[in-house]
Formats: structure tokens, sequence, C-alpha cells
């Protein structure tokens, strides 16, 4: 199977001499208990060796890497392997059936990006039509599934998740937790008679993502003439000196491109210079 064609991504090749280099990479402890599955097709890991390692060496021979075949005493490091397996495989069936449907949603309304909420089945959302939530989720869409709620709780998953979503294609994705308003506690109203809603939030999983990259902005700059009481000395910035104690020793005229400087009227002669050959400006 290395060495066939038919792999889809056979990155095994001959060197000059047309001879094959396997193993390459793998560390002899690692390849050592390898060698033990062509015995006894069981790899009992020794203590001290990396599972991560042991996992990437597995794939590379084209070995299953289960619980069957793999002996190991750190049972976390090893349910951390499984479990990233399983995730993907949950991942992208959750995927086909609860997120695509919602991304082709906002595709077909001429968005170009997707931002979800994944609520558990008992989590409800009323909002009051008065007073909604000033945060922008009216722009959200949201999942009801507690089972897609329990898989994003761990980072590990989401990990996975994201993994998957890049492999995809799709781009800017973000994935982690964040409060989301449920219903409406109270309003209370400020000075002036503005209201203030509070909505009771809970903490959700979300996912954003994009299909498309975005215009790259433009570097050109408007400025405006505004006054400003900051510091424009750089100078007496860096030097911490305080505004009122500036003092501007050489006051530059402020000239338009097309305004012209006024002729001033020649030097006295007290204004020459010892020689009497060149004007003082």
């Amino acid at each position: 199977r290395m060495f066939g064609s038919g792999r889809e991504h056979n990155f095994t090749r001959p060197n000059e001499k047309g001879e094959y280099e396997v193993a390459e990479g793998i560390g002899s402890t690692v390849f050592r208990a390898i060698l033990d599955y062509y015995k006894t097709g069981v790899i009992r890991c020794p203590d001290g060796i990396s599972i991560p390692e042991l996992r990437e060496a597995c794939d590379y021979l084209c070995i299953s890497f289960e619980y069957s075949t793999i002996k190991c005493r750190d049972l976390s490091a090893l349910m951390h392997e499984l479990s990233n397996d399983g995730a993907r495989k949950q991942f992208e069936f959750y995927l086909e059936e609860m997120i695509l449907p919602l991304m082709v949603a906002s595709a077909q309304s001429g968005e170009r990006e997707c931002h979800i909420v994944v609520l558990t089945d008992d989590d409800v959302v009323d909002w009051d039509e008065e007073y909604p939530p000033q945060m922008g989720e009216e722009y959200s869409q949201i999942i009801y599934s507690t089972k897609l709620y329990r898989f994003f709780k761990y980072i590990e998953n989401r990990d996975v998740a994201k993994s998957v979503l890049k492999e995809r294609g799709l781009k800017k994705i973000r994935l982690g937790i964040e409060g989301y308003p449920t219903y409406k506690e109270k309003v209370k109203k400020r000075p002036g008679g503005r209201p203030e809603v509070i909505y009771n939030y809970v903490q959700r999983p979300f996912i954003r993502m994009s299909w498309e990259k975005e215009e790259g902005k433009s570097r050109h700059v408007d400025f405006q003439c505004v006054k400003s009481k900051s510091i424009t000395n750089l100078a007496a910035a860096a030097a911490d000196i305080p505004q009122d104690q500036l003092v501007v020793m050489h006051p530059t005229p402020q000239v338009d491109e097309l305004d012209i400087l006024p002729i001033h009227p020649p030097p006295s002669n007290s204004e020459m210079d010892p020689e009497g050959q060149n004007p003082a400006l």
C-alpha cells in the first residue's frame, strides 16, 4: 500500500539509486516498538514515547491506530488521539447535516460569510421587538442541538473542526464561546429618558467563517484640518513637557502651494555682513 499508485497521497518516492528510504524521520525507539506489530499484531508503547509521534509513524506505515492495536500505559494520550479521529468524523457529519444548510441560506441571500450560534435544545430565545439586543445578534443564525453544543465545549474538538473547515477551503474561521442574549430581564431608564435594556446572557459556542476574500483596503488617507489639544511638537512630546510650557522658537508660515510669500523690503546697511557681500535674509 505504501508503494502502490492507488494511495491518495503517495509520498514514498525512490532516490537516485532507485532505493526506498523507509521510516525516514522515525526515531529508533518508536520504530523498535512498531516492529513488534509485525510479530504479534500489537504495539506496546514504551514509557516516554510521545503518542502523537507514534501516531504519525503508524499513519506513515499504514498501521491502524486503534485501541486493539496500541497498548499504552498513558491512557489519557491514547484517548486524546482516538478522540481526534472520532471528532473529525462526527464534525463532518454535523457540517453536512446542520451547518451547510445555514451557509447555503446565507449565500443565497447574497452574504459572503456566516455567523452561527449553537444553542441547546432547552434554550428559549424571546426577544422584545420594541427593545431588541443592541449587539448585532440579529445577523447570526441559530442551531438548536445539545449534541453539537457538547461537542464544541472542548477546545480540542474546536481545533479539529477548524482544521476540517480549512481543508474545505473556508476563510476567516473563528470558533469559540460567547455570550448570547436569550430573554429580556428588565428595562432601566437612563438620565434623559433613554431606556437601557438588560438581557439574560448564556455562554454558547459559535462558528464564524467566510467563503470569500475581502476586497483589499485602500491605502489612501483623507486628512481633515481639525483643532486638536494634543501635543504637536514631537520633540516636546518625547521629552514629556507640559503643553502650557511649550515655546515655539521659529514658527513656520503656513503657505498654500499656490500662494507666494510677500517680498520683504531690502535690508538696511546694518543688516549687511561685515564684508558687504551677502545681505542678511
